[in-house]
């Protein structure tokens, strides 16, 4: 990308996140790789994985000079710069998505094979290396609703003059970030295009509204197991701060 942007993708285990095996990935400043995703290209920089990740499924190759794991010790403070997991929602795409908003400061945030779309037809697998747990879908107080979730990662990456963007090709997702294809990365404006296109996308004052309603409510939990205290949260009144956000981008 021109004019020295960080360009950063971030990288899941959707059937579609194949579709990087055949593309030019130096076009990234950096790739980040969530879960098992490292497996897909060996051109990632950063793997990033939750603490029940099963030691086995890292890579056993020695790491490259440019390669570096990212467990809960480097993406919980980063999470918490931003409000933490009960409002962020409590998946690896939006947790290795607000790491790498912190940790790399990227003008532009692409992302591929995080749709979190499960397959249910017989035969059809939900991740790129066969059947896997559709971790997004289970019952969590802080994942009611994804579509607002990805809301909420669109207006911080924003209000950090970061673009966002999804490179998937499935006909759904539960991403809200607006889509591109990777041949769009050949236009030198493609960033301002986008950022000017995000500023579009929600009404600032209800942004506030729900912004002061966060943190009214309190819902922090520093050593990043939110899981440990779900009993304390009101289901209700997160599902009502969901819907603001939705709300947001809606009345825009």
């Amino acid at each position: 990308m021109a004019n020295g942007l960080k360009i950063v993708l971030v990288l899941g285990s959707a059937p579609d996140a194949v579709l990087a095996k055949n593309w030019d990935l130096s076009v990234f400043t950096s790739r980040v790789a969530i879960n098992n995703a490292w497996q897909i290209t060996p051109d990632w920089d950063y793997l990033v994985y939750p603490e029940d990740f099963a030691p086995e499924r890292l890579p056993s190759a020695p790491l490259l000079p440019h390669q570096q794991l990212i467990a809960a010790s480097e993406f919980v403070p980063q999470q918490n710069n931003f409000g933490g997991f009960v409002y962020a929602g409590g998946t690896m795409a939006f947790t290795a998505g607000y790491w790498a908003l912190g940790a790399l400061k990227p003008d532009l945030l692409a992302f591929v094979g995080c749709d979190m779309v499960y397959a249910t037809e017989a035969g059809e697998s939900s991740h790129f290396y066969g059947q896997g747990t559709p971790d997004p879908l289970r019952a969590d107080v802080t994942l009611q609703s994804l579509e607002a979730k990805s809301a909420r990662f669109l207006s911080f990456a924003h209000s950090q003059n970061c673009a966002v963007v999804n490179l998937s090709q499935l006909p759904e997702s539960r991403l809200l970030f607006p889509r591109v294809f990777m041949a769009d990365f050949a236009t030198p404006a493609l960033c301002q295009h986008m950022l000017n296109r995000q500023s579009q996308l929600f009404d600032t004052t209800v942004v506030t509204r729900v912004l002061q309603a966060e943190q009214d409510l309190g819902y922090m939990v520093p050593s990043g197991r939110y899981w440990e205290r779900e009993a304390e949260f009101d289901k209700t009144k997160l599902s009502d701060i969901d819907s603001l956000w939705l709300q947001a981008m809606q009345a825009a």
